[in-house]
C-alpha cells in the first residue's frame, strides 16, 4: 500500500493543477483522489501545525500542506510534551479495528478463574518460533491475568502450508487444543469448513502487521514479537496507567 501511495505521489504530484480554494480537507481529498484514483483516504484532519493536514491510508499516516501541494511521510512530535501525534493516530486506527473484532472471531485463550487483567489480540503464524514459544507460555500470560485472542496470519500466504494448517485449526471441533497441537509440530486433520483465515490476514495488514507473533493491546499500541508474560504484563499495567 505504502508503495502505491508513495508512486503516485513522486510521479504526478507536482503535475497537478491548484484545485480553487474550497476548505483544505476538500482540496487536499480532490488532490489526493486525482492522484490514487483508487484509494480514497481513510481520513483528513487539521494538525496542530498551521497549514498541516493529516491524510489516512489504512496503516499509512501522511502530512499535506493545506494548498495539496506538498507531502510529507514521517513522525510527528510535539517536542514539548515529547509525544508522537503519528503514533498516537496509528494507536486509535488499530484500537478501533481491534475493538471491532468479537471473540468469536478469535481463538481465545483466558485466564481459568475469570479474573482478565488485560486483553491482547494476537497476529499468529503456526510455523513461526517466535509465535510457538510465546504459545509454549500461554499458560505464564494466563496466570498474569492476561485473556489472549488469537487471530491466523499465515505469512507465507494464501494456499501455503502455513495457510492450510491455520484453516485446519479453525475447523477443528477444539480449537485451542488444534492450535496448541499444530504449534508443536503435530498434524491436525480437520474436515474442511469456512474460515475467517482471509479475513484475519486482511486485518493484520489494515494494522500494519509486518511479521509475526505481532501482539495489538488493549490501548491500540502494536508490541511486534516475542514478550515474556512478566515483561508483557507490566507493559500493559504501565500503559493503563498512562490513561
Amino acid at each position: 500500500m505504502i508503495r502505491i501511495v508513495l508512486a503516485a505521489l513522486l510521479g504526478v504530484a507536482l503535475s497537478l493543477p491548484q484545485f480553487a480554494a474550497a476548505g483544505a480537507e476538500q482540496t487536499i481529498a480532490e488532490r489526493m483522489v486525482k492522484i490514487i484514483p483508487d484509494h480514497k483516504p481513510d481520513s483528513i484532519r487539521k494538525t496542530p501545525v498551521e497549514g498541516l493536514y493529516e491524510v489516512v491510508y489504512g496503516p499509512q499516516v501522511f502530512y499535506v500542506t493545506a494548498d495539496g501541494r506538498y507531502l510529507l511521510q514521517g513522525e510527528l512530535v510535539d517536542l514539548a510534551t515529547r509525544q508522537s501525534l503519528t503514533d498516537a493516530t496509528l494507536r486509535g486506527i488499530r484500537k478501533k479495528i481491534i475493538d471491532a473484532v468479537p471473540d468469536s472471531d478469535t481463538i481465545v485463550f483466558a485466564p481459568r478463574d475469570g479474573q482478565v487483567k488485560h486483553t491482547i489480540t494476537v497476529f499468529t503464524d503456526i510455523d513461526c518460533p517466535y509465535c510457538r514459544k510465546l504459545h509454549r507460555e500461554i499458560d505464564n500470560y494466563l496466570a498474569e491475568g492476561i485473556k489472549v485472542r488469537y487471530l491466523l496470519y499465515p505469512r507465507a500466504g494464501k494456499g501455503s502450508p502455513s495457510y492450510r494448517k491455520a484453516a485446519a485449526v479453525w475447523c477443528a471441533k477444539d480449537r485451542q487444543a488444534a492450535l496448541t497441537r499444530a504449534k508443536n509440530g503435530e498434524k491436525v486433520d480437520a474436515p474442511s469448513c469456512r474460515h475467517p483465515v482471509d479475513e484475519h490476514m486482511a486485518l493484520g495488514n489494515r494494522v500494519g502487521v509486518t511479521g509475526t507473533p505481532a501482539i495489538v493491546l488493549e490501548s491500540g499500541d502494536m508490541v511486534p514479537g516475542y514478550r515474556p508474560a512478566k515483561e508483557l504484563s507490566a507493559l500493559l499495567d504501565r500503559l493503563a496507567a498512562r490513561k
